[in-house]
């Protein structure tokens, strides 16, 4: 090979690198923050990737995704999402809980946000309104009217003499209070009283445990927070040792050996992040998307934690159940 020939190989090859990042610079860059972690995190990302390839987008084929964890440490979240907001992303996708929807929002108002409101985001002015929520801001609602009544009757259809519901509430999250006032309305309708535990550590968590078994609480209501889900499998394990029966919000709950869950069908709800996302990168604004309301629900039960608790599922409740795990 001539010398000069050998040059403009050499040339050649030394620019191959700086042209595929130049045209991976060029993918549209979604950045992902969660409270939860990535293993944690595996069916409901499964259904962000469907809802990426439902808006004909593939990571590492035409989009690319940043993704950042804060593995149930809820003080990660703002430095992360600062972090995400100051790449070059077209789209902030919030998932996992209030408190990475409310540190992504914090972390912009420039920067189209997507995200998963844990609370009425009208009542909390997060939002303009459900059409037309404004700023920067659009995403899916988890908070549905019908699922507080549905998972206190589903209980108490399950131990019916029950007079006193106990409440899991992590104080750490913004929407605590509107937990417990959800929980305590939907339980005063049929007679239920509700007492609180405030969990927001490992400690406190036992210590719920024990302090419910030594009183008359017949069963517990774990509230839809990040911090127990993190937690689910020691949850369960507290249950089964102090005889607690214990109604959950998602089916990573059962899952994991929890009784039963009754909530929305969180994958479809990461899809739903996905599609709005494909939507922004492809020119649509944020503020005129509508905030999605939830329209998939689950009731799933553990046949082996029944058994473990000392229980009986009548026959009307398993009828009605979207899934048993035997």
């Amino acid at each position: 090979m001539k010398r000069r020939e050998f040059i403009a190989v050499l040339g050649g090859a030394a620019a191959w690198p700086f042209a595929a990042r130049t045209q991976q610079a060029a993918m549209p860059l979604i950045g992902f923050l969660s409270s939860r972690s990535r293993d944690d995190s595996s069916r409901m990302l499964n259904g962000f990737h469907r809802g990426l390839a439902d808006a004909g987008l593939g990571e590492g084929r035409n989009i690319a995704v940043d993704y950042r964890f804060a593995e149930g440490h809820y003080e990660r979240l703002a430095p992360l999402a600062a972090e995400l907001a100051n790449r070059p992303i077209a789209v902030l996708v919030a998932a996992g809980g209030e408190p990475a929807a409310r540190a992504a929002m914090a972390a912009t108002t420039t920067t189209p946000v997507v995200v998963i409101f844990g609370s009425d985001p009208v009542a909390n002015h997060l939002v303009d309104s459900l059409s037309h929520p404004g700023h920067n801001l659009t995403g899916v609602s988890v908070l549905s009217a019908s699922i507080e009544p549905k998972r206190i009757s589903l209980m108490h259809d399950l131990l019916p003499q029950a007079k006193v519901f106990g409440a899991l509430l992590n104080p750490s999250t913004p929407t605590y209070a509107e937990q417990l006032r959800d929980i305590a309305t939907a339980a005063s309708a049929i007679g239920i009283e509700v007492k609180p535990f405030l969990v927001g550590n490992d400690a406190e968590l036992e210590t719920a445990f024990e302090a419910a078994a030594r009183t008359e609480i017949h069963a517990l209501l774990a509230s839809a927070d990040p911090f127990l889900v993190f937690r689910r499998s020691k949850i369960a394990e507290l249950a089964v040792k102090a005889h607690m029966p214990v109604m959950y919000p998602y089916r990573d709950f059962p899952e994991a050996g929890g009784l039963m869950s009754y909530g929305i069908d969180l994958a479809d709800a990461y899809r739903q992040l996905a599609l709005y996302a494909g939507r922004i990168i492809r020119g649509d604004k944020p503020q005129d998307l509508p905030v999605v309301e939830p329209t998939k629900f689950e009731f799933v039960i553990n046949l082996k934690a029944v058994k473990a608790l000392g229980l009986s599922i009548p026959a009307g409740i398993l009828a009605i159940a979207d899934e048993v795990i035997e």
